[in-house]
């Protein structure tokens, strides 16, 4: 296999580890050799817990060198290679310190990449960096339903303009996305908390119901709209990502979560996010190679819809 070949430019899990599975760095997305664009986000000034998210584009790509050498993940039934093309966009660059910038250039970078017909997938950075990243792509794709994987509800309003806890109490305000067809997923802190309409599943019940009855519910809840799939990897048990600033036990498995996931593929899923992993908190790059895991299965999500 050829070092150009996507996406595993190299099976060596330790050699040229530059970029996620070894994807083309570039930064040239309009043409119709590409369908995915990967991007990291390396934002932590919105975190209430403990910092250090901002590390989490370049761990999730270091540990997504352990994927590499898959040329068919289990248990997709192809190999991503023949049905995706993707580059690794690198990370997007802000003002240092300044929130501003940051929401200011996501969202920009977010409405040129989906404008151009590529599905974005983003490394975060802590959660707030989801509240740009949807106003990019609602400016593509109009209002979404949001499909969102945590163990808090981050809907405890503005008071604090920039806070990783805020963004789905602002952004239904703003028009981005409809309640009606938004469920969060895992949550296990004060759900009653703060103004909101979102269908939940709590952490109990996605780990004690069937994974098919979670998948059931989810999908009657977003029906036919184009949906925004977020997943702040604390909602996984810290057993399988210790590597985050605000953990929470009782969450679920990364076993559980991607037999979730897989049972959503043929949504439209518009957009992807894996934030808050913080690997200065990790051990053995478990909670980085979670996060790389779920980026590579929602690669194949995207793929398996052609």
């Amino acid at each position: 296999m050829s070092d150009s070949q996507f996406p595993f430019a190299e099976t060596s899990i330790y050699i040229d580890v530059f970029s996620y599975l070894g994807l083309p760095l570039s930064r040239e997305f309009g043409g119709d050799d590409v369908d995915a664009v990967v991007m990291g986000i390396p934002y932590d000034l919105g975190t209430s817990g403990r910092p250090g998210a901002r590390g989490g584009p370049n761990a999730v790509r270091q540990a997504s060198a352990n994927l590499r050498w898959e040329e068919q993940r289990w248990p997709w039934t192809f190999n991503l290679a023949e049905r995706l093309k993707a580059i690794d966009y690198g990370d997007l660059r802000y003002g240092y310190g300044d929130s501003e910038d940051m929401l200011a250039r996501v969202e920009e970078k977010a409405a040129a990449i989906t404008g151009a017909g590529k599905t974005l997938v983003s490394i975060g950075g802590d959660h707030f960096v989801t509240l740009p990243l949807l106003r990019g792509h609602a400016r593509t794709h109009g209002k979404l339903a949001l499909i969102h994987f945590d163990a808090h509800t981050d809907t405890y309003g503005d008071e604090e303009k920039y806070s990783h806890g805020c963004m789905f109490h602002r952004a239904p305000r703003e028009g981005l996305i409809d309640p009606a067809h938004s469920v969060q997923i895992g949550i296990r802190t004060d759900y009653d908390r703060g103004d909101h309409d979102f269908l939940v599943i709590d952490a109990q019940q996605a780990n004690e119901q069937a994974v098919a009855e979670t998948v059931a519910a989810i999908r009657a809840r977003v029906g036919s709209m184009p949906a925004y799939l977020t997943f702040d990897i604390d909602c996984l048990d810290p057993a399988y990502a210790p590597g985050t600033g605000t953990p929470v036990v009782g969450g679920l498995s990364s076993s559980r979560a991607m037999h979730i996931l897989r049972g959503l593929a043929d949504l439209d899923i518009v957009g992807f996010d894996v934030v808050e992993i913080a690997p200065a908190y990790d051990h053995a790059d478990i909670t980085s190679l979670a996060g790389a895991s779920l980026v590579l299965e929602f690669l194949y999500m995207r793929a398996s819809r052609g």
